[in-house]
């Protein structure tokens, strides 16, 4: 099955971070995510990114992530882990890429797997692309 659901990102929490001299800048955060649609639910996630600037833009950056997502998928109440990366790259548009954890979803989402794609528009709007399947 194929869902898009819209997200937004309701809490970043910055871990500090350690003085790390010249070069690209390392950060982390906790973030809570709100989705709705066929996705309904709350996301926590323990990120990772990494700028090629601490002052610059958000070009030329990438993350890593997991995220426990709880809450309903196409009816199915639950909960599972995503695992996801992502890359913006000045001049191109972002690339997103990432799976469901295999084994992680509990409830009515036992058997949950699948990947995933994050999309964010011109305006700013998040949206989750999954493509699953449910034993």
């Amino acid at each position: 099955m194929k869902t898009v659901s819209s997200f937004e990102i309701t809490g970043w929490d910055p871990v500090p971070d350690a003085d790390e001299g010249e070069g690209p800048f390392l950060s982390e955060a906790r973030v809570s995510k709100r989705y709705q649609g066929d996705l309904d639910g709350e996301g926590r996630v323990r990120l990772l990114m990494c700028r090629a600037s601490a002052e610059g833009p958000l070009e030329n950056a990438g993350y890593i992530a997991s995220e426990q997502v709880s809450g309903t998928l196409g009816g199915r109440e639950g909960t599972f882990v995503l695992h996801h990366w992502g890359i913006a790259e000045a001049g191109a548009p972002p690339r997103t890429d990432g799976h469901v954890v295999p084994g992680s979803g509990t409830g009515e989402l036992a058997g949950l797997s699948g990947t995933m794609e994050i999309h964010v528009d011109a305006d700013g709007k998040h949206t989750l692309a999954l493509d699953y399947h449910v034993d």
